[in-house]
This record gives C-alpha cells, sequence and structure tokens, in this order.
C-alpha cells in the first residue's frame, strides 16, 4: 500500500498545538519498552519467550502404524502414533495428512479419527488398482510397526459455521465427513448424512454411525436403491444450510449445478477425488533445462502430467494445487497461474505444474 501525505503542511506555520500523548498513552509506551526490555533483550528472554513447538508441526514428522484394520472391500484404516508416545498436533473436522511413503509418492489422505483423542490419528485409503500406485503401496506394504513419514495436519475443507447441514458422502467420501458428525453431534446441531456407494460391502465405517444418534442417516446403496437422485437429496436441505458433500467428481459437478437453483441461500462444500479437467487449455512446450529435453503439454492436459512422461518419478500429490509438492523454479517464460496457494512473490519464480500453464510461448524450468 502506498501512503501519501500533504505537502502544504510540511514544514508550515500552523495555528494547530503539538499533539501531547495522555497519560494512558505513556504508560502504555512504557509498558511497551518494559516488556521488550524483558521478555526480548533480556538474558531471561530465551526462557521466557520460548518458541511454541506447533509451529514445527507443519514440517515431516516420522510416525509408526500402530494398527492397520479392514473396514471394508478394498478398504483399510491406518493408525498412527508418535514413536515417543506425545500427543500429536491438535486439528479440525475436514483435515488432510500428506504420507510421504517408502517409494517417494505422497498422497493425501483425510482425517477420519477423534479430534479430541490426540494420542493417535486414523485415514483409511481405498485401494484403486488403476491409479497411480499410491493406494496399492499402502494396502501393500505398510503394516503395524512400519515408519511412516507425514506432513501436516493440514485443512483445505473445514466446517464452517452454520444453522444446520447436510452431509453427501460418496463411499470413502465418507472419511472427512465422520468427523464432521461428531462435531455437530457433540454440539447439538441438526444434521443430516446421506451416505452413498455400490453396496454395503463397499462402505466403511458404518458400524460407526450408530453413535451420532442426534442427527438423522440416511443409507443409500446403489444395489439396493439404485443410482442416487442428487437434485432430491440437495432439496432436503433446510434453507440456508451448508452442504458437504465428498465423492466421486460426477456428484459433485451435479449438485453445484443444481445447488443454486434449489438453495441459493445455502452453501456448498465439496472435496474431490480427483483433479478438475483442464479448461481453456493451449498447447504449449516446456524445456527441462536439467535433463536438456522439451516436451509437449497438449490443451487438455496439465503440465505435470506431460512432464511425468519425460521423468515419471517427478513429485506431485494433491495434483488440484492446494499441497505445493509439484513446486518448481521457472527459468524463463510467462506464467498463467491458475494456484491458489502462492504468494506474490513466489510466483515470480515459481510454478505448480499440476494446474498453472503457460500464457502463450515455452516455459523452461529448473528440472
Amino acid at each position: 500500500m502506498t501512503m501519501t501525505t500533504s505537502d502544504s503542511s510540511a514544514g508550515s506555520d500552523s495555528d494547530t498545538p503539538d499533539f501531547e500523548p495522555s497519560r494512558v498513552l505513556r504508560l502504555a509506551a512504557r509498558a511497551t519498552v518494559a516488556y521488550r526490555h524483558v521478555f526480548a533483550a533480556s538474558r531471561a528472554a530465551p526462557w521466557l519467550s520460548r518458541p511454541k513447538p506447533v509451529r514445527n508441526w507443519g514440517f515431516d514428522r516420522d510416525l509408526i502404524v500402530a494398527e492397520v484394520r479392514t473396514e471394508a472391500a478394498d478398504v483399510v484404516s491406518l493408525t498412527v502414533v508418535s514413536p515417543d508416545g506425545r500427543d500429536l498436533p491438535s486439528w479440525i473436522p475436514g483435515a488432510h495428512l500428506d504420507l510421504i511413503l517408502p517409494s517417494g509418492r505422497q498422497r493425501q489422505y483425510s482425517l477420519c479419527g477423534d479430534p479430541d483423542d490426540l494420542s493417535s490419528y486414523r485415514i483409511a485409503v481405498r485401494r484403486i488398482d488403476t491409479g497411480l500406485g499410491g493406494s496399492r503401496e499402502v494396502h501393500d506394504s505398510l503394516r503395524a510397526g512400519t515408519s511412516i513419514t507425514v506432513r501436516g495436519p493440514r485443512n483445505a475443507f473445514p466446517l464452517v459455521a452454520a444453522d444446520s447441514y447436510l452431509f453427501v458422502a460418496g463411499g470413502i467420501g465418507i472419511t472427512p465427513i465422520l468427523p464432521m458428525l461428531k462435531k455437530c453431534h457433540d454440539r447439538e446441531l441438526p444434521w443430516r448424512l446421506v451416505y452413498l456407494g455400490r453396496s454395503r460391502a463397499t462402505m466403511p465405517f458404518l458400524g460407526e454411525l450408530a453413535r451420532y444418534s442426534r442427527g438423522q442417516v440416511e443409507i443409500r446403496p446403489d444395489d439396493e436403491f439404485g443410482p442416487p437422485d442428487i437434485a432430491g437429496i440437495v432439496a432436503t436441505a433446510s434453507p440456508g444450510a451448508a452442504v458437504y458433500m465428498c465423492g466421486p467428481t460426477p456428484l459433485m459437478t451435479t449438485a453445484r449445478r443444481l445447488m443454486r437453483e434449489i438453495d441459493p441461500t445455502g452453501s456448498l462444500h465439496t472435496e474431490r477425488f480427483s483433479p478438475l479437467p483442464v479448461v481453456d487449455g493451449r498447447e504449449f512446450e516446456i524445456h527441462l533445462a536439467r535433463r536438456g529435453t522439451t516436451v509437449s503439454v497438449g490443451p487438455d492436459e496439465t503440465a505435470l502430467a506431460a512432464i511425468r512422461r519425460e521423468v515419471p518419478g517427478v513429485a506431485y500429490s494433491c495434483r488440484q494445487g492446494f499441497c505445493g509438492t509439484c513446486r518448481v523454479r521457472v527459468l524463463a517464460g510467462e506464467v498463467e497461474h491458475r494456484d491458489r496457494i502462492l504468494t506474490h512473490n513466489e510466483r515470480e519464480n515459481s510454478m505448480l505444474v499440476c494446474l498453472s500453464r503457460s500464457t502463450g510461448g515455452s516455459l523452461v524450468i529448473d528440472l
């Protein structure tokens, strides 16, 4: 922000008397000086102003897998604890952990345990054999006693304040919703859950839902009720309710299209399993400076997808522009930034290749 001052007042004669601070302001100033002397400059400062340990929890931390449990067909939950038995950092519903797997793959998984119990974290992972390998590695490699590196918790799906809530979960999408149900239950807030899935055998944590008797729970597996009527489900939300959805992309796409029409006073909050398709993309080239190779990025693919053809092991995780794992240094070219996490200064020489693109010409990155 640029601040300006009037030239007419500077250095001119004026009848206005000089400012005289009040007794309260003088006392406040003296107190500030005393605080700085004692808490910042004295020998006792290191003991009186110790850094808060929570500042370090956003970085990588090694935890131990305490339990691996089958929750449904192709779904396991992992409970992880600190090796020294200390409590883990606090978190709020909607938070997730970044898992750094033994192979180097990084994946995000929603915390689905009890936010009030900091002795452990719990996540759940559905095995997807046609995926990119992260879920298979979790299922095949992680056992009780395994050391695993995590980052977080972080939250891109927080529970907002509202008069009432409608939760819609599709399959493994129940994981971020479970802690939200507990919070609403504990605070006696009105809520309703519609839980969708292919069959009951594929829907994890069905047994836990009985704990939350203060809300309404509707279980709707496709093999019993047929394909879900998203419009009908959204229409059950009370006026002004917060609607939370987590599940397959088509579920959220349909809800987003209908929400404004059905409940314009409500709010829709979604978390998806897969990245959004590229919109308004143009073909461009990226030169990988350290490798001396150039890759072509198609109009309908991300820069990350193109780079992975040349460098299969390149680091990435969320593919949605909020984790920052795929950030690379830009050496030349104009970037069209499509993320929401890089600061203005960071955008001067960096980009997230999972979302951002070239404005038209080629890019040179430090890879």
